[in-house]
C-alpha cells in the first residue's frame, strides 16, 4: 500500500538567530541567505513530498531551534504541530483506512486489508 507524502512548513514568525538559521539549513540544504528568506516568509514550505519519519524529524529539529513548524499530511491535510501524532480525529484520506496513516496515534484497525492479511506492524485488529 502506498503511503502519503508529508510537507514541513514554517507556520509563523521565526527568530532569525543562528540556531534557527542552522536548523533550516540542516533540514533544507539551502544557503544562509535563502534560509533567512524562508524564515521571513512564513507560512512557507520547508520540505515537501517526503516520508513521514523524515518530515517528523525535520519538524522536531526546527521546533527545537525555536522555529514554529508543522508537518502536514499530503492526503488528509491534517497537521502535526508537536512531537506527537496528528490530531486524534480520524484520517479523512480517501486512499486508505485511518489506522494505516503513519501520522495517526491509532494502534488498532478493522479494515478488510488487515482482516485478510493481518495487522500492520504495531497494530492489532478489532473485528466483530
Amino acid at each position: 500500500m502506498e503511503e502519503p507524502e508529508f510537507t514541513v512548513l514554517v507556520s509563523g514568525d521565526s527568530p532569525h538567530d543562528p540556531a534557527a538559521l542552522a536548523a533550516v539549513r540542516s533540514v533544507t540544504g539551502l544557503s544562509l541567505a535563502r534560509s533567512r528568506q524562508l524564515l521571513g516568509g512564513a507560512p512557507a514550505v520547508v520540505r515537501s513530498d517526503i516520508p513521514f519519519d523524515i518530515a517528523a524529524r525535520a519538524g522536531q529539529d526546527l521546533r527545537r531551534a525555536g522555529v514554529p513548524a508543522v508537518v502536514r499530511c499530503g492526503w488528509c491535510r491534517r497537521t502535526m504541530t508537536g512531537d506527537t501524532p496528528v490530531d486524534p480525529g480520524p484520517c479523512v484520506s480517501p486512499y486508505w483506512p485511518a489506522a494505516h496513516c503513519p501520522a495517526n496515534s491509532m494502534t488498532s484497525c478493522d479494515c478488510k486489508f488487515c482482516a485478510v492479511h493481518g495487522p500492520l506492524p504495531g497494530h492489532t485488529t478489532h473485528h466483530t
